[in-house]
């Protein structure tokens, strides 16, 4: 005598980010707008020098007018389960992340303190989110160019840490810091995140991807979503900043035409990848 045994079919495997990090992007939404209006428009609320004050106007725009939007269209569709989407949302709360950071350290004391600290929490805390969520896992494929946009991630790197290095070792000998004139900061807290996180984030994601790991296929697409918005606010906050003090030369012509020349570069690697990427897992 047998016995039928019944057996359950395999739930579903969700896809996109859980519910937790959709909520806080929601949440985030509102501490952004609260964050970027009054610093692009109120008169009188920045007190540092005229071309910080112009290239953190710059900054908060595009961090209102690209970053933002593009979170929220690319949560809606992550939830259905694109992961195209899924790893532009990531991009975008990793840019976010970033320039909180510098509303919080590298503007001056002002009414927006505690507005900067609120969206950097939150920007942080929802970036940490949604690495927590099960990521997609990307296979490559035979066509995707796996070690040119490796390749590419870690010049970037490798050439952004370069630059620093090659202003901050000279600096160590003088008092004050000759590369510091003109901004009104004890330190540069760009550099600081560069060389502590974010060039060495993206060497890891360049590295995965060397190898053909399926997460390194994901993580380069957010790794590049990220470089892309921010080579257009490095543009953009470089141009405001000029515009604000064109004798100064923290903010130049020049460094806002190196950037959007950057932004079209990045477009090559990213648009691959987009080609590559499955609309689903």
């Amino acid at each position: 005598m047998t016995t039928a045994v019944r057996t359950r079919p395999a739930p579903a495997t969700k896809t996109g980010p859980a519910r937790r990090t959709t909520v806080l992007c929601l949440v985030l939404a509102p501490a952004v707008v609260a964050a970027t209006v009054p610093t692009v428009l109120a008169d009188g609320l920045l007190r540092g020098p005229a071309v910080m004050n112009g290239s953190v106007r710059g900054t908060a725009l595009v961090v209102l007018v690209v970053a933002l939007p593009g979170l929220l269209l690319a949560l809606r569709a992550a939830g259905e389960g694109s992961v195209r989407a899924h790893a532009v949302l990531v991009g975008a709360l990793a840019y976010l992340t970033y320039n909180a950071m510098l509303f919080a350290y590298a503007t001056p004391f002002n009414e927006l303190y505690l507005a900067y600290i609120v969206l950097l929490a939150l920007s942080l805390w929802t970036l940490v989110s949604a690495f927590v969520d099960p990521l997609p896992r990307i296979d490559p494929g035979p066509r995707f160019p796996v070690r040119g946009v490796s390749a590419f991630l870690l010049t970037v790197a490798v050439l952004n840490a370069a630059a620093w290095l090659r202003v901050d070792v000279p600096a160590l000998h003088q008092d004050p810091p000759g590369s510091l004139a003109g901004t009104g900061l004890t330190t540069n807290p760009i550099h600081v995140q560069d060389l502590a996180v974010w060039i060495p984030a993206i060497t890891i994601v360049a590295v995965q991807l060397w190898r053909r790991r399926p997460s390194g296929m994901f993580l380069a697409g957010a790794a590049l979503v990220f470089w892309e918005i921010e080579a257009v606010g490095v543009a953009v906050d470089q141009w405001f900043g000029h515009r604000a003090a064109p004798t100064s030369d923290v903010a130049t012509l020049g460094g806002a035409g190196l950037f959007v020349a950057m932004a079209a570069l990045t477009l090559l690697p990213l648009t691959l990848w987009l080609r590559a990427a499955p609309a689903r897992p």
